[in-house]
């Protein structure tokens, strides 16, 4: 069925059909919701070059993927990937990777928008006063931020979580349980939301009149191995912990296997907390010691950063909104009150 054997049937004119499916705002909502019934009823799909030409849109959303040796694509921004990409298919949009050298993302998108290739773009991985994001505030596309920079004097459309919170209170509680040597393992200190992470359990600390020191901190890659080789560092140091908090289930897999090896237990010697992003495939339950988590489910951000990008190219969203989501503590058996003596 085409476009005009669609409007025939509905009794309705082409220009209000194309005009509901592609998310106007002028058109009602019961229209809307009629003419996107029957095209999924009887199979109606648009024609890409003929909806850019009514439209002067693509149908596609951008993003600028760093490339490179220095440059590693973890599973986090996979699980985020599959959620946008998921809810764009389910809505008609095509997802459009442009690689590009890690040092040279703005002359993409500077194509980009010349060529006219996106009808938006989104950022992730942002870091503070981040050059991606004061470049699209003055280039005119669409475009929305995975996480926040900190630093502008200007505001900005994103999704982030509350990252500072979260730590607050996983540190919080770990307090309330007698502990006083707290270490965290956190990911890159570049990126904001390992920025946030820390200022998070270094007020906790502080409220409580301790202190996080510089030796007890780890930021880097979010690895498996990189978590091992942080918990032997601190494990094996002259002031070791007896709390962990860690910025990722999969460092959290590191975390365990130094306590295994070093001949400890969870949570007898040590209590640990980690970040949950709520992978189906690496669960906290099914840790040997289950395991206490800040929890985020990184799927459903990447869903909420397209469709937030879909209401703003129909203009249901405007402006420069930030949206900040609740994390979940969830404690299960990993932690416990600070060892005797400690």
């Amino acid at each position: 069925m085409n476009l005009k054997q669609l409007s025939h049937m509905l009794q309705l004119s082409q220009t209000t059909v194309s005009r509901a499916l592609n998310g106007y705002p002028e058109v009602n909502e019961e229209t809307r919701r009629r003419v996107v019934d029957a095209a999924k009823r009887h199979g109606y799909r648009p024609n890409p070059s003929a909806r850019r030409l009514a439209t002067g849109k693509t149908g596609m959303i951008g993003y600028v993927l760093p490339t490179g040796s220095a440059v590693d694509i973890d599973p986090h921004f996979v699980e985020f990937l599959s959620g946008l990409g998921d809810y764009a298919r389910a809505h008609e949009l095509d997802l459009v990777l442009s690689p590009a050298d890690a040092e040279e993302q703005e002359t993409t998108y500077r194509r980009i928008v010349a060529n006219k290739q996106v009808d938006a773009v989104y950022v992730s991985s942002p870091r503070p006063q981040d050059s991606r994001v004061a470049l699209l505030d003055t280039l005119g596309l669409p475009f929305l931020v995975h996480g926040r920079s900190d630093g502008f004097d200007f505001d900005y459309p994103y999704l982030d979580i509350d990252n500072e919170g979260a730590f607050q209170e996983a540190t919080r509680l770990m307090i309330q349980l007698g502990h006083r040597r707290i270490a965290l393992i956190n990911g890159d200190e570049r990126e904001t939301f390992a920025i946030h992470r820390e200022r998070g359990v270094r007020r906790a600390l502080a409220g409580n009149g301790l202190a996080l020191p510089d030796d007890q901190v780890s930021s880097t890659v979010m690895t498996e191995e990189n978590g091992y080789r942080a918990a032997r560092r601190v494990l094996e140091g002259s002031s070791a912990p007896t709390a962990i908090l860690c910025s990722s289930l999969i460092m959290a897999l590191g975390v365990v296997r130094a306590v295994r090896e070093l001949g400890l237990t969870i949570p007898g010697d040590l209590s640990l907390i980690a970040h949950d992003d709520v992978f189906s495939w690496l669960k906290p339950e099914n840790f040997s010691v289950p395991l206490s988590t800040t929890r985020s489910s990184i799927r459903a951000a990447g869903a909420r950063v397209a469709e937030r990008l879909i209401a703003r190219l129909s203009g249901l969203e405007d402006g420069a909104r930030g949206e900040v989501w609740p994390v979940d503590l969830v404690v299960r058996a990993s932690i416990a009150g600070a060892p005797a003596g400690s």
